[in-house]
């Protein structure tokens, strides 16, 4: 009997969800390891820091920032797309995995007693966001980042000129006073490149929990 592995099985999954709601999925593989360790470099490793992950898919990144916290802080993981979050639930049985909408992200640390996000991870597709879209996510980002804390999120090499993705680096340089880019991931396809992104300029005031 053939055993299928689990990143063949994330690929098949992923390109299957991508192909019925492209415009969220927006990708047709999962992100790599390289990718994954590059863009998680940001948990701390030591502390109890409230790690934050945005558009998990099949937990490229969720795998690296459990290995980054190793037992440590809380880990809550939203996800729009269920076929996705059941699988990361009982996979990741330690992360608090949220099916819902980014933007809501402020409710969403809420309901789970949290007054601000130490660490802020991005998976999500935003060259297949319009403007309007855009700006309501980084605005719910900036909400509940902590005044020393780090929003992390990657771009496509190959459209780094597209207006959507031009339209992502001016945002973020609107919304952060540090914005810095890190190496070209090459061992991921498509290559790739991380925004490193700390001292959101919207005052941040912690929530009641």
């Amino acid at each position: 009997m053939t055993v299928i592995s689990r990143p063949a099985i994330e690929r098949i999954a992923f390109l299957r969800e991508f192909l019925r709601h492209p415009f969220t999925v927006a990708a047709v593989t999962p992100s790599s390891g390289p990718l994954a360790d590059t863009i998680t470099a940001s948990v701390p490793a030591t502390g109890s820091p409230t790690v934050v992950e945005l558009g998990p898919g099949t937990g490229a990144f969720t795998a690296a920032v459990q290995r980054r916290l190793a037992g440590r802080g809380r880990h809550v993981a939203i996800e729009i797309n269920e076929r996705f979050a059941a699988p990361l639930a009982m996979r990741f049985p330690q992360v608090d995995v949220v099916v819902g909408d980014a933007a809501h992200l402020r409710d969403v640390l809420q309901r789970h007693g949290l007054g601000h996000a130490d660490v802020i991870v991005s998976g999500l597709p935003w060259a297949a966001f319009a403007a309007e879209r855009q700006d309501d996510l980084l605005g719910a980002v900036t909400e509940v980042l902590a005044p020393d804390g780090v929003f992390t999120t990657f771009a496509y090499t190959a459209t780094l000129w597209a207006p959507p993705a031009v339209r992502l680096r001016r945002s973020l340089h609107a919304r952060f006073e540090e914005v810095v880019p890190g190496r070209t991931v090459w061992a991921n396809f498509p290559p790739a490149l991380v925004y490193y992104c700390r001292r959101p300029r919207t005052p941040f005031s912690s929530m009641p929990v």
